[in-house]
């Protein structure tokens, strides 16, 4: 690299979610994710148009051929050094923005170029995540019966204190049957697995393991997120079909290989920002008011190991210009 990320670009990253959340959030309700999605992705790319910095899309929204979002490949930035990968969700649960449920966000991570996991033709990976105290009791090969029991071994608790996080998918039913033969609590969510990351390895908060089998670009975003606030994650390709598999062992990638947070994500200067558009569990949504609209955002840069939480208001002519009428 010609030279590293710079610690300004934290607050650049943190007016470009803001942005995707403020664009999305007017659709909040409304029933159309996709009308939802592509303002968030209009105003993301609008935003990281102005920021120095030579951005490659790794984690995107596919091939660019497939959608006009921000796609795997596309560049950013305004060409100036630094030299970095980018990985996107500007709307992270279009389906609960749509539907006015908890925990949408517009999300966005940033490394140095060529540290950030391109998972290729894989949509899908098994994940596990937890806090600093707990990661040394991720393991695969476990079964997770074992690994609930040793989670509650070492808080000191019962086992049925033990609170898993995890998508509702027909997919999970026998890791769900496990879980509950073994005495612990499933708390389910119907989207947003980058969100569920992030609380499973804060601090205090009630859930005490993310798994399950989510989005690969989710797994990306979430180890970025990691790598900065601490914690740790794990993951492992998880084909949908021979024919996803054998691409993928065409294309040269190990499907037995357990891929932790310094894999997903190997930069040592990672930033990682996220906004909220409903109201969740790390962040309030987009409020709306007589004046414009406010917004909560967390950015964080593992190199310094900040994590900030911040608090904004933004007038309507600033609204006006990101969503035309939609603002009035």
């Amino acid at each position: 690299m010609s030279e590293a990320p710079d610690r300004n670009l934290a607050l650049e990253l943190v007016r470009v979610t803001e942005a995707a959340a403020l664009a999305s959030a007017r659709w909040v309700g409304f029933g159309d994710k996709k009308a939802a999605d592509q303002a968030a992705v209009d105003a993301m790319r609008h935003m990281l148009a102005t920021v120095e910095m030579d951005g490659v899309v790794v984690i995107g929204e596919g091939e660019k051929d497939e959608a006009p979002m921000l796609y795997n490949g596309e560049r950013i930035g305004d060409g100036s050094p630094p030299l970095v990968d980018i990985a996107v969700d500007p709307l992270e649960g279009t389906d609960l923005c749509a539907r006015g449920l908890p925990n949408s966000l517009a999300v966005i991570a940033l490394a140095e170029r060529g540290t950030m996991f391109d998972p290729g033709p894989c949509v899908y990976m098994e994940k596990m995540a937890t806090s600093k105290e707990l990661a040394h009791l991720l393991d695969f090969d476990r079964p997770l019966a074992e690994t609930l029991a040793l989670i509650a071994k070492e808080k000191g608790t019962p086992i049925g204190d033990v609170m898993v996080i995890m998508l509702d998918r027909p997919r999970h039913d026998d890791a769900v049957k496990e879980i509950r033969d073994a005495g612990a609590r499933i708390r389910f969510i119907p989207h947003g697995d980058v969100s569920a990351a992030l609380t499973a390895v804060t601090q205090g908060s009630p859930v005490d393991l993310l798994w399950g089998i989510g989005g690969t670009p989710e797994g990306v975003l979430s180890a970025a997120a990691i790598k900065c606030i601490g914690g740790k994650i794990i993951g492992r390709l998880w084909p949908r079909n021979d024919e996803e598999r054998q691409a993928a062992l065409d294309a040269g990638y190990d499907l037995a290989e357990v891929l932790d947070t310094d894999r997903l994500v190997a930069g040592d200067d990672v930033f990682f920002s996220a906004t909220g558009v409903t109201d969740g569990d790390m962040l309030a949504g987009v409020r709306f008011t007589a004046e414009g609209a406010t917004t909560e955002s967390l950015v964080m840069r593992s190199r310094s190991g900040t994590v900030r939480r911040i608090s904004a208001t933004h007038d309507r002519p600033k609204l006006r210009a990101l969503m035309g009428s939609r603002v009035d």
